[in-house]
């Protein structure tokens, strides 16, 4: 396996894990120049907000003041009368869908649920549920349009936190909500939609055979993904009602197809393009603003452009979820994990569906355990509905797992990093949740820490050292490449993938490869969706991977085309013909004296030897191999005010083989700054009515350049043999670890041990002064 890292620290950790693998290929593993650098730094790269069209109306979304009401009656009627509005719609607009659970558990939809979350129908379930829109020719009109629709609302209680959510007497959001997954089903409703269990081995005799037991209780508060660019987007429809859609998305298929099924159209009769993409983190997978921009269209057969503000973006938009968690994990004393037991009790927003299956599946994955139990409860409450944030659920988990697992490896007296060795899952180990672990990486990544410089450095008064890793399952799944040769033997490769982190780079890098020629001879380009098959969103750290066996298998496709191009050249069988080196050469002496012919060459004949060189590559990939991640970092505590400041940070990934290690080590400290800001900073705060209270940058904190540190990213390479290059997923399991890196530092600093985030300087404070009278426990 091969290590990429920054060059001051290569000398010390080459002779681990550097070996000739890292020089097999010649461009993968390379640090080109960014494709679509050039128009991002001069402003000519359209986002969401950026695309216009002639006659394009302004669509602007009336939101509910309240938590929870009952609408009573909605009338529209002076809205329409107002010069200028083109076209109004409510949830009459949309038709209604049958409640049904639809796809595998961990990502079920129901468009019962889905289309009352686009717009509000027998209820308003959050303050910024959408109860109607407009269309006209300005912003100013359209908000005066929105002043003048009149909604007769029943103010109803509501419920936000998870715990009181989940309280028998609690304000029910659906009366008529059992709790699936139990059995007996319960005769009464209730917020807990499901209820799931995973399980293996005994826990009664694991935990009967520990020595140490620690059993804490954890909480953690919603926080959105935080991205630059709010929601936009753009729609068109005609009167044929054939209907295109610009959007900043992360998967513009799937804003094809929930935008058709949302107005009970064909997808066939929707054309979706994706724009550039200012930041998304999971939060753009689904959508908000396509269905009504494309429904008030359809109404107006006028275009309509849409955006929300960051209000918006905050009000309506999915954060992650809340959750409350407790964790129990027995050891021996030389620290053999025996049992470990943990309960997540997650909030779903107003409507079923948090990622609380992921952190029942994560919790204990990067640890051999044999006898273990993950319970989890999905709970819906009055607040936006939860969408995915990278490795959703994932964090949340291995904030309570990973702080518990420091305070037994206190309790053993042992390190934190061979504490974690010592019960690290490796190929072959039993998961929780059914299967065997498929790839090694783990261990990897701890000897990676163990092996850096700054792990044995010595910290000083009130700072503290803080240890935590994390599992990602990393994703696989349908994608779609087209390739096509120019004339001049350069070659464009169109995916079905949105770029978010570097994809365009990746999949040039990975064709240039394959071909033989060189990363300048390649563009690749995000195509729509009636120019590619059908490509799943850009998320769960699937694209490079599967995105990527969609690619190659297009390249191939097409060298064996040049293949059977020179055979014809050379009046020779195509298996004489190899290819290599981006030129098609004799296989061996006895085929014939013939010179090389270049890409180039045999593209200059396309005419004469079959016409159009270009191929498609469609997959549905499997066999993808899991990511972890292990971290340490170190922080000082302002005794004080309760202020934290990160001083260092080091994570380290096993991240497959890196394709393009800049964009890698971007991923990686982009997870780590969220994770801190996730840590130290940013919730949600709701006042006693319901209402966000803290609904922009300037009041939810997330951290800026002065809040960090220098961030460390070190890439251990266990390449994944189910990929041509060695990909493993690389963008979400960097989050999994800081928040209880970080709580684990402050407790060896100040000797305070935090259950709750954010872990913010009036929180820690008062901990503080709380231990400081009371004692540690």
């Amino acid at each position: 396996m091969g290590l990429h890292r920054r060059d001051r620290y290569a000398p010390i950790l080459e002779t681990l894990w550097m070996s000739a693998e890292a020089k097999e290929f010649k461009w993968v593993g390379t640090r080109p120049v960014r494709p679509d650098g050039v128009p991002k730094v001069t402003g000519r790269a359209q986002y969401g907000a950026d695309y216009r069209l002639p006659g394009e109306l302004i669509g602007k979304v009336l939101r509910s003041p309240h938590a929870h009401a009952r609408i009573r009656g909605i009338d529209t009627s002076k809205a329409e009368a107002l010069p200028g509005v083109r076209a109004v719609v409510t949830s009459a607009d949309f038709p209604d869908h049958p409640f049904a659970y639809i796809g595998p558990e961990r990502v079920a939809q129901n468009f019962w649920h889905i289309t009352r979350n686009i717009m509000a129908r027998e209820k308003v379930l959050y303050e910024g549920h959408a109860v109607a829109a407009v269309a006209a020719p300005s912003a100013a009109v359209a908000e005066e349009a929105l002043s003048l629709i009149e909604v007769d609302y029943e103010v109803l209680p509501h419920v936000i936190d998870v715990d009181e959510a989940m309280k028998p007497d609690a304000p029910l959001l659906f009366e008529d909500m059992t709790t699936r997954g139990v059995e007996p089903a319960p005769d009464k409703p209730s917020n807990i939609s499901k209820r799931l269990e995973f399980g293996i081995g005994d826990l009664e005799a694991g935990f009967a055979a520990a020595d140490h037991i620690v059993e804490k209780s954890f909480k953690t508060a919603p926080v959105h993904q935080g991205y630059i660019e709010t929601h936009a987007c753009m729609a068109r429809f005609d009167a044929d009602g054939q209907g295109e859609i610009w959007s900043s998305s992360q998967g513009h298929f799937v804003v094809r197809a929930m935008t058709a099924k949302l107005l009970g159209i064909s997808p066939g009769d929707i054309r979706a393009t994706a724009l550039e993409i200012g930041g998304g983190f999971g939060g753009k997978t689904i959508v908000y603003l396509e269905p009504l921009a494309a429904a008030l269209s359809r109404k107006c057969s006028q275009p309509v452009r849409m955006q929300m503000t960051r209000e918006e973006v905050f009000k309506a938009t999915g954060p992650t979820s809340g959750a409350s968690m407790s964790v129990k994990i027995g050891c021996t004393d030389d620290g053999k994990i025996t049992a470990a037991d943990a309960t997540f009790n997650f909030q779903a927003g107003a409507f079923p569906g948090s990622p609380v299956m992921n952190a029942c599946m994560c919790a204990f994955a990067p640890y051999d355990i044999e006898n273990a139990r993950t319970v989890g409860y999905d709970v819906v409450c009055n607040r936006p509905k939860a969408a995915a944030y990278r490795a959703p659920g994932s964090p949340i988990s291995a904030f309570g797992v990973e702080s518990v697992l420091d305070m037994l490896a206190k309790k053993t007296g042992m390190d934190p990093v061979e504490f974690r060795l010592k019960n690290a899952a490796r190929q072959g180990t039993q998961m929780v949740y059914g299967p065997k672990l498929s790839h090694d990486g783990y261990v990897e990544t701890l000897e990676a820490l163990m092996a850096h410089p700054d792990y044995k450095k010595p910290i000083g008064p009130n700072q503290g050292r803080g240890v935590a890793s994390g599992f990602w399952f990393n994703g696989g799944g349908e994608s779609s490449a087209t390739v096509h040769v120019n004339d001049d033997g350069t070659v464009i490769v169109g995916s079905g993938s949105v770029d978010v982190g570097g994809s365009r780079a990746s999949m040039a890098l990975m064709a240039a490869e394959t071909f033989g020629v060189d990363y300048d001879k390649v563009r690749c380009v995000v195509s729509d969706t009636a120019s590619v098959g059908y490509t799943h969103v850009t998320g769960g750290s699937r694209v490079t991977f599967a995105t990527g066996i969609a690619v190659h298998q297009a390249c191939n496709k097409v060298i064996d085309d040049l293949r059977q191009r020179a055979a014809m050249i050379w009046d020779v069988d195509v298996d004489a013909v190899e290819w290599r080196d981006g030129a098609a050469h004799p296989a061996g002496a006895n085929v014939g004296d013939f010179e090389p012919l270049t890409i180039g060459e045999l593209a200059a004949k396309r005419a004469l030897t079959g016409g159009p060189i270009g191929a498609a590559g469609t997959t549905n990939a499997g066999a993808q191999a899991p990511g972890f991640s292990s971290q340490f970092c170190d922080i000082e505590v302002d005794p004080e005010t309760g202020h934290v400041q990160v001083l260092r940070f080091i994570a380290a990934q096993d991240v497959g083989r890196a394709i393009h290690p800049s964009y890698v080590e971007g991923q990686i400290q982009g997870g780590v700054v969220q994770g801190i800001g996730w840590a130290l900073n940013e919730e949600y705060i709701y006042d006693d009515k319901g209402r966000l209270e803290n609904a922009g940058f300037l009041d939810y904190r997330v951290p800026v350049a002065s809040d960090l540190p220098m961030i460390d990213a070190v890439l251990v390479e266990v390449p994944n043999p189910s990929h041509p290059y060695g990909v493993k997923g690389v963008g979400e399991v960097n989050i999994c670890p800081p928040m209880a890196a970080i709580a684990n530092a402050i407790d060896q600093a100040v000797d305070t041990r935090m259950y709750e985030l954010p872990m913010s300087p009036p929180r820690l404070l008062a901990a503080m002064d709380a231990n400081g009278a009371d004692g540690d426990d």
